[in-house]
């Protein structure tokens, strides 16, 4: 049995190097600007932030919450689009929370390509975690985690964040 059967992606290892992507200059940045040369899984959009489907994600409901400004790092965010980002992480919550009922949740920020980062522009990753998903031993040992296609669930999640905020999409 091969590990990486198990674990791998296929169709993300074109888009991270780089045959895949999107030729722009930034995907978060284009995504924001409607660019038709992207695929656009936007969830929600705020006065400051917008919430997206991630293309690859590690559990059904995988979001990520990045600003309208193109920024790299946190200590760019100007308070308000601090401020603005963390509220809409924890709509992002409250909206899983309502759509999928997990137990809990991983927040997190890669910044730079060490930490894991494909992407420069800031984004917040918010991914839904169950008690019942398979660990790596149950992995190594032949069990199959299933990922459900994100532009199947789209729909829902933006009637789960339009419900959520009282905003329209």
């Amino acid at each position: 049995m091969k590990f990486d059967s198990y674990l791998w992606i296929p169709s993300k290892a074109a888009y991270v190097k780089g045959d895949a992507k999107p030729q722009v200059e930034c995907v978060l940045c284009a995504i924001r600007d409607r660019d038709e040369r992207v695929k656009a899984l936007e969830v929600w959009r705020g006065k400051l932030s917008v919430v997206v489907l991630n293309l690859y994600p590690y559990n059904p409901g995988h979001v990520m919450v990045f600003p309208k400004r193109h920024v790299e790092a946190l200590r760019e965010l100007g308070e308000d689009e601090a401020l603005d980002i963390f509220r809409t992480v924890n709509l992002s919550i409250t909206s899983l929370r309502h759509l999928y009922q997990p137990q809990g949740f991983n927040v997190g920020i890669n910044i730079g390509s060490a930490a894991g980062a494909s992407i420069e522009h800031l984004h917040i990753h918010v991914v839904p975690r169950y008690n019942s998903e398979l660990g790596f031993v149950d992995i190594i040992g032949g069990g199959n985690a299933m990922i459900e296609d994100p532009e199947r669930y789209l729909e829902r999640m933006r009637d789960a964040f339009s419900t959520t905020s009282g905003d329209e999409p």
